[in-house]
């Protein structure tokens, strides 16, 4: 059990570094390769930040990240709603934008899930 707690942990520090990391290099001037949705970009990159202390507070304890999992999957779920309404409606969302946030959506649900099956677990064996 505890393997799995320090994996998925690890799997949202990580996501978090990468996002910091991809959305800081867009910011300061390397272009994607597509059009890019400012707002969506600087969400993104704030984010990273939450994802790498969600990894930190999972590591520590699994209830608080699995709190916080889905309170980020739900601000995710959210912000993939609005820009799938943008991006149906015309606006300047790129296709790659939306299927990344698609990619966060569900990696980010698969991370809450996996935290509450270990609190479940956990609760049911104390």
């Amino acid at each position: 059990m505890r393997v799995l707690q320090r994996a998925l942990a690890l799997t949202a520090l990580l996501f978090g570094l990468v996002t910091i990391f991809a959305g800081m290099r867009v910011l300061f001037g390397a272009s994607p390769g597509y059009s890019v949705f400012w707002p969506l970009l600087v969400y993104n990159t704030m984010m990273g930040v939450g994802y790498s202390l969600t990894g930190i507070m999972g590591w520590r304890d699994i209830e608080k990240g699995k709190y916080a999992a889905a309170i980020i999957f739900v601000f995710n779920l959210l912000v993939l709603g609005g820009i799938a309404y943008l991006y149906v409606a015309g606006s300047l969302v790129a296709l790659e934008s939306l299927l990344a946030m698609i990619l966060r959506t569900v990696v980010w649900l698969a991370l809450f899930l996996g935290f509450a099956w270990l609190v479940r677990r956990k609760t049911l064996s104390d």
